[in-house]
């Protein structure tokens, strides 16, 4: 009687959601599956697209993990986790997006039914951290150096890794095409980390095998002034100066006040105004340059200035190509026109403007500097060539990886059948649950081969038996073979030059490992209401300072 008389204790806001215990941890797994089941079909080289029609009309056609996840705008907070770790195999790695959020959901799909028989979740994270590190120990065992290659087979082997990455594309069919102009265009920045030193311009009209790749700056012509035909549309060896200032005719500030006693003193005032402009183009001319580019306007005076000394200008050019071009032609962006000294100059072997599709390009190639490229994308639709854009960036992506971490692994989901080989021997040395917990990892990594065989309409069973028998042999020599994407049956991947950088199979097994143990550990959540009288507070308070900054404008009351 008296515990019934014990008042309740009220601990959270009226209207919180609070769910907790084993129903919540199912409800969050079965979230995370649901996400995977989305992205699933974007598998491999047989993978499908998405279309994502957003809120404001665009369209977006892509099958790259990331792109889909970001634009899927998930409000499940569980889920959400599978966006960040796509997100971060995009700008770590650059490839895997779509594996990584598999792995997740399927490591998490093989936890539920622990989960449900009330085994606890901490055991099974330690599991699966255990699994995880044995894992990317096996990677890295099996992992194949490219180092102490020549120039050319080392290209060759990058190439390779290009096209794994750009068969599961949009433009996979011209994979050899795009993956040795990637592999260009890494090369050309050599050991520099900047990825804008690779730009990419985008040209609606024609096909893709119209792209091409500049050695050096390209980016489209820049609005222009009156004056501008008749200047030069191609040099040898130029000098380029770079500025960062307006070569614009300017009046004096209207609220500036003079005041003459003579009128003819107002034409000095004129002139000094068109004195300082042609100062300023005069230090222009005097450097030397045949090419002028500034990230301001340069006005229709100077163009037409310009173009009676046959100097080549170009007002208003965004500041990353300004920047490229500084970095390929060795000049530096000048700020003010007075003491223009050589070293400050660059130049390119040839500078042209080209007509590409319907647009005019300003074209630097040969730079000394060598440091930057531009690959110019054509097609047909806009959609297709943004998608072709989002390909080439995981390509370059994936190159550098290889070039900075110089080891590869078989792909065509070769790499994952042996670890998960490695694993399920390694778990019958194991006593006690976390065999089956370890086991149920192996089982999970399998998701790969298994989802590329049906994106691909073979038999999945078939294909995975005759991996599983040939991953088996004891000599090792199956620890290679992966799905053949041709003939629906098994093939060497390292034969077939499938190859990928071993740092995406590692940083995807890892993100997904972290974001399974997140999910898993997660047992409550709480969902605060916005309660009705904050909101009330909050609007009348903002009425009260609307109806007190009226007073304040008006005229004062007596």
């Amino acid at each position: 009687m008296a515990s019934m008389m014990q008042p309740q204790i009220i601990l959270l806001k009226e209207g919180t959601d609070t769910s907790q215990g084993k129903a919540q941890l199912l409800s969050n797994i079965n979230a995370v599956t649901a996400v995977g089941d989305v992205l699933r079909t974007t598998l491999g080289p047989r993978g499908m697209d998405k279309l994502i029609h957003d809120d404001k009309g665009s369209v977006t056609i892509s099958n790259d993990g990331a792109t889909i996840m970001k634009l899927l705008d998930i409000v499940h907070p569980a889920a959400k986790i599978l966006v960040d770790i796509a997100k971060s195999q995009d700008s770590e790695v650059g490839d895997g997006t779509t594996t990584v959020v598999l792995l997740a959901a399927e490591f998490l799909k093989e936890a539920k039914p622990f989960v449900e028989d009330g085994v606890h979740s901490q055991n099974l994270i330690r599991s699966y951290r255990t699994a995880s590190t044995l894992a990317i120990e096996k990677v890295k065992e099996l992992a194949v150096s490219i180092e102490g290659k020549s120039v050319e087979e080392k290209k060759g082997m990058l190439a390779k890794c290009a096209a794994t990455t750009l068969s599961s594309k949009l433009i996979g069919g011209e994979k050899e095409f795009f993956a040795t102009m990637v592999v260009d265009a890494v090369m050309a920045i050599g050991d520099d980390d900047r990825l804008n030193l690779i730009g990419i311009k985008k040209v609606p009209g024609g096909n893709m095998r119209d792209s091409f790749l500049v050695d050096g700056v390209a980016f489209k012509k820049t609005f222009s002034y009156a004056g501008f035909e008749q200047q030069p549309k191609k040099f040898l060896n130029p000098k380029i100066l770079l500025l960062n200032i307006e070569l614009e005719l300017k009046s004096e500030k209207e609220n500036a006040e003079i005041r003459l006693s003579d009128p003819s003193q107002y034409q000095s005032i004129v002139d000094a105004e068109w004195n300082i402009i042609y100062d300023k183009l005069d230090k222009c001319v005097e450097s030397g340059a045949k090419v002028v580019l500034s990230r301001l306007a340069i006005g229709d005076l100077a163009t037409q200035y310009f173009a009676d000394r046959d100097i080549f200008c170009a007002g208003r050019v965004a500041e990353e190509d300004l920047n490229r071009v500084a970095a390929a032609a060795g000049g530096t962006v000048q700020t003010s026109v007075n003491n223009i000294i050589p070293e400050v100059l660059g130049t390119c072997e040839i500078f042209e403007e080209k007509q590409v599709g319907g647009e005019r390009f300003n074209i630097f190639s040969g730079c000394p500097s060598g440091r930057t490229a531009t690959i110019v994308l054509r097609g047909g639709a806009d959609q297709f060539i943004e998608e072709a854009e989002r390909s080439l960036h995981d390509a370059i992506m994936i190159v550098r990886r290889a070039v900075k971490n110089s080891t590869v692994v078989p792909g065509g989901g070769a790499i994952d059948m042996e670890v998960s080989k490695y694993l399920r021997q390694h778990s019958r040395t194991i006593a006690g649950k976390s065999q089956l917990f370890i086991n149920s990892y192996a089982k999970a990594l399998e998701v790969i081969p298994r989802q590329l065989c049906d994106n691909a309409g073979f038999d999945a069973t078939d294909v995975l038996n005759k991996l599983r028998q040939k991953h088996a042999m004891q000599s090792g020599e199956g620890a290679s073979y992966g799905v053949d994407i041709n003939t629906g049956g098994i093939a060497d991947s390292y034969a077939n030059f499938v190859w990928e950088p071993a740092v995406v199979k590692i940083n995807a097994i890892n993100a997904a490992t972290e974001a399974a143990c997140l999910i898993l550990s997660v047992d409550e959540t709480v969902k605060n209401p916005k309660s009705e009288s904050a909101q009330g507070d909050a609007a009348a308070g903002a009425m009260g300072r609307g109806r007190g900054g009226g007073r304040g404008r008006g005229m004062r009351r007596r």
